[in-house]
């Protein structure tokens, strides 16, 4: 996919009525083509990164008093000519004016395409330019923090410097293979061994963190689990602070998954209340129960709510039954204003933590407890996490090619098989950074983006 000359038009701020709204146009004639219906200064004689008052016209009719921002190439976004409209949030100014400029030269942008002309000109790297769509989407402030440190180079940085050891050695293997007749060794084997093994350590240390970098860009999902009518639903409206689930006195209220999100000290955190634990008849109620089980498996965390009036053998049975392999589980016990000293000595040897969701208390000791159990508070966002699926695949993939190269190199093949795993290996650190792409790939990526962006 080459760069384009044409220049690209959209709404850059959310559709809808709003005190003002942003027009974008990127392109060399971005300038020129608003200039045919501004009236205030010339905006072709302007200097870049100015702001300027006036009216937009079709003909003689004014259609807003706006404001004009200047970016003129290559300091800009997209390393083009940009231009910025900000008019008031009318429906009807935004599409004349729209209009008006796709009539004057411009065309629509598609999903992306000004942070694709930015990868294009040189101006982000591929993982870079997904940062930008992680920071859009980023829900707490620890998400924030991962994709600014990927968009600033953090990432890109990490791998640049892999991929710099490895070129040497590829390049004096490919040497070698110049000198296929003399037998003549460049690139010293011991050497090249060695350096694998330091990459193999870079390299399982990205990978190892994408599972905490994805967890805290997506959300850490926590999933609510225990009897009917123990007060998973009230919780769940207590940790938000909102009527969420519909609470009721009747057992089995709730027969499918209610999820919702919340920032707890930064982190993103996906609660998810389920149908009660039990054997029913109800057909429907049984497909919660089924999907409790499921969500259960796919869980960060597992909360047991129990309550004052179930036996403890019972729940001693059930913490044994729930439990899944590498998934903390959490002892809650709800209404425990009406506990006995009786019960709470019994309890005790257990362990929970005691609340009462529909008086709220200890719901704040209980998130604490909560980002403990994740193990996530102590992460510093300074070090380069992997948040992003594709990028754990090719590192995975170049893992496995280096691999590769030291079965060679202890097998003491030829040069040539040699150079063909480092090649692999160089052409996967290359997908994620943009040295190597594909327009299917390109046109995956910038699809998930907004039009404006």
């Amino acid at each position: 996919m080459s760069p384009t000359f044409d220049t690209i038009i959209a709404l850059a701020t959310p559709s809808g009525t709003g005190a003002i709204a942003v027009i974008r146009l990127s392109g060399p004639e971005a300038i020129s083509i608003a200039n045919k219906v501004f009236r205030g200064k010339d905006l072709e004689k302007q200097a870049s990164h100015t702001i300027h008052f006036g009216t937009i016209r079709d003909g003689e009719i004014i259609l807003d008093e706006v404001l004009v921002s200047l970016f003129i190439a290559p300091h800009s976004y997209t390393k083009e000519n940009v231009l910025e409209i900000s008019t008031h949030g009318s429906k009807y100014i935004i599409e004349s004016i729209i209009k008006l400029l796709i009539g004057e030269g411009a065309r629509p942008a598609n999903p992306g395409e000004f942070t694709l002309r930015a990868f294009l000109n040189g101006g982000l790297d591929l993982s870079q330019a997904e940062a930008v769509a992680d920071l859009i989407a980023s829900g707490s402030k620890a998400a924030h923090q991962l994709a600014m440190q990927q968009m600033r180079g953090g990432f890109s940085n990490e791998l640049k410097k892999l991929r710099e050891q490895l070129i040497y050695f590829a390049s004096m293997i490919e040497l070698e293979l110049d000198f296929g007749d003399e037998d003549v060794e460049f690139a010293n084997r011991d050497d090249l061994k060695n350096l694998i093994f330091q990459l193999n350590k870079a390299l399982d240390r990205l990978i190892n963190s994408f599972e905490q970098g994805n967890v805290m860009k997506n959300g850490v999902p926590v999933v609510i689990v225990g009897k009917p009518n123990v007060g998973k639903s009230t919780l769940l409206n207590a940790l938000l602070n909102e009527d969420r689930a519909i609470v009721s006195e009747i057992a089995g209220t709730t027969r499918d998954t209610i999820e919702d999100e919340i920032s707890i000290k930064g982190i993103l955190f996906r609660f998810i209340d389920t149908a009660g634990i039990r054997i029913t008849q109800d057909v429907i109620e049984a497909k919660g129960v089924e999907k409790t089980l499921e969500k259960m498996k796919q869980a960060k965390l597992i909360m047991y709510l129990v309550d004052p009036f179930q036996e403890f053998k019972e729940i001693e049975l059930h913490l044994q039954e729930i439990a899944v392999p590498d998934v903390p589980l959490m002892l809650v016990m709800n209404k425990s204003d009406l506990l006995t000293n009786e019960k709470k000595i019994e309890f005790n040897s257990i362990n929970p933590l005691y609340i009462s969701a529909m008086n709220l208390a200890g719901i704040e000791e209980l998130k604490d407890e909560i980002v403990h159990k994740v193990n996530l508070h102590n992460i510093n966002t300074d070090d380069v996490l992997v948040s992003n699926i594709r990028h754990a695949e090719a590192l995975q993939k170049t893992q496995d090619a280096l691999e590769r190269v030291l079965e060679g190199l202890d097998r003491r093949v030829t040069s040539d098989f040699l150079a063909t795993d480092i090649k692999q290996a160089l052409y996967y650190l290359g997908e994620i950074t943009g040295e190597v792409t594909t327009d299917d790939l390109l046109k995956t990526i910038f699809s998930k983006f907004c039009i404006g962006k």
